[in-house]
């Protein structure tokens, strides 16, 4: 068909218009209602499909990661008795508050089997509270040859309770060298000693 043949259809009778006009306007109607769906409805319901799908993916990863808990409880279960085990034996090294006297004197005969002299052995006024443990710390200074200085620091790693040594210093004396030394002992706090700790308020707290 012409432009002018286009130009000459009478809009009122479309039914009586060729096929290929008639064909063009229900094409344009189709498009025309197809955009008017996609913007008044479809975009809507198209992004909330994709937030479904995303909130899936968020449910299945979840999900999954759940299983895997579930799968790994009874491992975890045994992996915290181990914890628990291997923190009573710590414990156990740590002595009680009436057994801190014969491990200062287990120290002190440490030195003396080794032949050394104590020139100084000085516990500290007051123990440093920690969560579930005291540390004492104990100015030493002993002389003796570098042997037997040697074996010493060895006998205090090998006692039965822990002992540790530190901030040592070795220095030239008449009858051989001079050890300075602290020696840091713990003990563990009885339930008494806990709560109170607990109930103490912080420093710079209100009262």
């Amino acid at each position: 068909m012409t432009l002018d043949e286009l130009k000459r259809l009478d809009p009122k009778k479309i039914g009586s218009w060729p096929i290929l006009p008639k064909f063009g306007v229900l094409l344009g109607l189709l498009l025309l209602l197809v955009f008017a769906a996609y913007w008044f409805d479809w975009q809507n319901q198209m992004a909330q499909i994709d937030e479904a799908r995303a909130k899936e993916e968020q449910l299945r990863s979840t999900f999954l990661s759940k299983k895997k808990q579930a799968i790994d409880l009874p491992a975890y279960r045994k992996q915290l008795v181990d914890i628990e085990s291997q923190f009573g034996a710590l414990l156990k090294q740590l002595p009680g508050k009436s057994e801190m006297d014969a491990l200062l004197t287990d120290i002190n005969q440490a030195g003396l089997g080794r032949g050394l002299q104590f020139e100084l052995f000085r516990p500290a006024a007051q123990e440093t509270m920690r969560d579930f443990y005291a540390e004492l710390p104990i100015t030493i200074r002993v002389t003796g040859n570098y042997h037997d200085l040697g074996a010493f620091a060895s006998d205090i790693g090998r006692l039965s309770r822990i002992v540790t040594l530190n901030d040592i210093s070795l220095a030239a004396a008449k009858d051989g060298l001079t050890l300075d030394a602290t020696a840091k002992t713990f003990r563990y706090l009885d339930e008494a000693e806990i709560a109170a700790a607990r109930k103490k308020p912080a420093p710079g707290g209100k009262r």
